[in-house]
């Protein structure tokens, strides 16, 4: 018998978005490069190779979120450490909504997440480092 999911990822987006702050691309890109603020890209390092990263932010997966902001891990980044607001991105907006949350649960303030993601980023325009090619590969159109 398949199991039964009882809440989807889209109430479980929504329900993040209402408890933490959630900014309009175009203002995050005005928070690029402060040195109060640390964009945190957590996308799967497959996405940043192939769509590029907004330069200067720090690149976290999502699935070592946790263990890299608890100081009492063992896989704990000194980043997470700095007295600064942290602002999350994915590639749409729904996984880094996800992780502003967990963020802000687990005491990390203050915390944020780019409406749309890095999809928004660069669609508003905002820096971006292209990604590198490896040798004999032609850039997709």
């Amino acid at each position: 018998m398949p199991q039964t999911i009882t809440t989807g990822y889209k109430a479980l987006c929504e329900a993040a978005e209402r408890e933490i702050e959630t900014l309009p691309v175009e203002q995050a890109i005005k928070l690029a490069g402060r040195d109060d603020t640390v964009l945190v890209d957590i996308r799967d390092p497959r996405e940043l190779q192939r769509e590029g990263k907004v330069p200067g932010a720090f690149h976290c997966t999502r699935g070592m979120l946790e263990f890299w902001i608890d100081p009492q891990s063992p896989y704990h980044k000194p980043v997470f450490a700095q007295d600064k607001k942290f602002v999350f991105f994915c590639a749409g907006g729904l996984r880094s909504a996800l992780a502003a949350q967990t963020a802000q649960r687990m005491g990390l303030k203050p915390v944020a997440h780019i409406q749309g993601g890095f999809g928004a980023w660069k669609k508003a325009g905002g820096p971006v480092v292209e990604p590198e090619l490896a040798p004999g590969e032609a850039k997709k159109a």
